[in-house]
């Protein structure tokens, strides 16, 4: 399926897929809305194999089927103070069971 990519101005990482170029009429007024004046990244042949770097081709397929477009959002900020948690809880234990 050939696929228009467009990327938010106002929301960074943010990217709009649909299946045809510049038609956003699938596409609901308030995320159009929030997503600010689309810019165009690139048109893709988007097949099941095809490898992104973030969501499943699959995904993207499927939701512009059902719903006419594709939402891709950035992906979660990493919260490193939880990361340092575990890994200092799992020194530590492991510390401890060499005792």
């Amino acid at each position: 399926m050939l696929c228009a990519v467009y990327k938010s101005i106002r929301k960074s990482q943010t990217y709009l897929y649909i299946a045809k170029r510049d038609d956003f009429a699938p596409v609901p007024d308030p995320l159009l809305t929030q997503f600010g004046p689309p810019q165009l990244v690139s048109l893709l042949n988007i097949k099941p194999d095809t490898e992104l770097a973030i969501i499943d081709a699959n995904s993207v397929l499927d939701a512009i089927q059902k719903d006419g477009y594709f939402l891709q959002l950035p992906p979660p900020p990493v919260d490193y103070l939880k990361e340092h948690k575990t890994w200092r809880k799992k020194q530590l234990e492991a510390f401890n069971e060499t005792d």
